[in-house]
């Protein structure tokens, strides 16, 4: 028995449901600059390099509030880091909605909330981790990163919706008041909670050689699946309208629509049906069959821009479903292979390599559009994502099972 097993209670107190409605509300502000892009472009006057750094300065300040937070639930725990960043997410999700008007206030306020968020995200693990039976956790994690598609999916629809009626303030305003009710939910969940601050059991509070070769390739894995995953949901929205809106198969908004569905829809199946089969089967497996079918997809898809539009959809929602779904595993099998003491630090130092990795790849697929003859340029950028899905199989079959 690991000191993680012998620190988790048999069931915990933490309410599972309200925490994945928290997590569905509070990211539901996740995607609202980049479904209001295109009109924020004219009103806000930035060029396309002013808004990518917008976008920028929002993922760099949730990577250190990744790092920071993560560390913090080590020192205070993540209850209490949980509760406080849940209320200063919907605190700099109104900040945003009321001021940000130009590319510099966005700046300020995308970064104030990307400081907040990072504080959502690995303390909702850690609870999860300290109050569900671990035959039930690789589940649990995943109903709770299926949360967060959802999330997103909300997040692109309503935004998309209202900033076509009633403006972007609109749209800015009512993803800001779900970020709110996500913070009253989160009290709710975690309000009986069970911290991870147990004491390990004599011997086993430090890694063993075992546990830090498997806690150091799950963190390669991580930073493989990231490399994947941020490179597809950044550059997938562009090659669909590169190979649809050209020959006129839909409409601007009925492809942005379509590209959400495809992309977190199918990542919201993904996550919770890969914590399921973790559970039942291990997670080496899993991890090896997400990993593959990654790379099949980052392969092949850059090659499809000719197919009909149902047919490359379809292909989108598997690239979507196989790119997300071995996050909950990968999750899951950390908390059993590191000592509960340590969680949060390992945790916080693997999501800064990891959205490192993943704030590289879309430049790396950039540039290999940019330097391969157009009729190649997709399916070679495309292919540079691979990179990281064999890195993450690579890792998976090294794995213990």
């Amino acid at each position: 028995m690991t000191a993680q097993a012998s620190a988790t209670p048999k069931s915990g107190s933490l309410h599972l449901p309200s925490l994945v409605m928290a997590r569905v509300c509070t990211t539901a502000i996740f995607m609202t600059y980049p479904a209001c892009l295109n009109t924020l472009l004219d009103a806000w006057q930035m060029t396309a390099t002013r808004a990518g750094i917008v976008q920028g300065v929002f993922t760099a300040a949730f990577a250190l509030s990744l790092l920071v937070s993560s560390f913090l639930c080590d020192r205070i725990g993540a209850k209490r880091v949980f509760s406080v960043s849940t209320l200063l997410a919907a605190a700099a999700a109104l900040l945003f909605a009321s001021f940000a008007r130009s590319f510099e206030t966005a700046v300020v306020f995308m970064a104030l909330m990307g400081l907040a968020q990072g504080g959502t995200y690995t303390p909702a693990i850690m609870l999860v981790s300290a109050n569900t039976p671990q035959r039930r956790r690789a589940s649990a994690i995943g109903w709770v990163l299926a949360g967060m598609s959802a999330g997103y999916v909300i997040s692109i629809f309503l935004s998309t919706a209202l900033m076509a009626v009633h403006g972007y303030e609109t749209a800015f305003f009512a993803t800001a008041a779900i970020t709110v009710f996500g913070w009253l939910l989160g009290q709710i969940a975690v309000r009986q909670a069970r911290e991870l601050l147990a004491e390990a059991s004599p011997g086993r509070g430090t890694f063993d050689r075992a546990m830090k070769k498997r806690s150091r390739l799950l963190t390669l894995g991580y930073i493989g699946h990231c490399w994947e995953l941020f490179g597809a949901w950044a550059w997938i929205p562009a090659f669909l309208a590169a190979a649809l809106l050209a020959r006129n198969a839909v409409s601007p908004i009925e492809l942005g629509l379509w590209t959400a569905l495809a992309l977190h829809v199918s990542g919201f199946f993904a996550s919770f049906l890969s914590g399921y089969a973790a559970d039942r089967y291990g997670a080496r497996p899993v991890l090896i069959a997400f990993a593959l079918l990654g790379a099949v997809c980052s392969l092949s898809i850059g090659w499809l821009d000719g197919l009909g539009v149902v047919v490359l959809l379809a292909v989108t929602a598997l690239y979507g479903f196989a790119t997300i779904g071995d996050s909950s595993v990968l999750s899951s099998a950390m908390t059993d292979a590191v000592p509960p003491e340590q969680l949060g630090r390992v945790l916080g130092l693997r999501s800064v390599l990891g959205v490192g990795a993943g704030a590289l790849s879309p430049a790396i697929f950039g540039l290999a559009l940019d330097l391969s003859p157009d009729t190649l340029g997709w399916g070679i950028a495309f292919s540079t994502l691979a990179a990281g899905a064999v890195v993450a199989i690579l890792c998976a079959l090294l794995l213990r099972s």
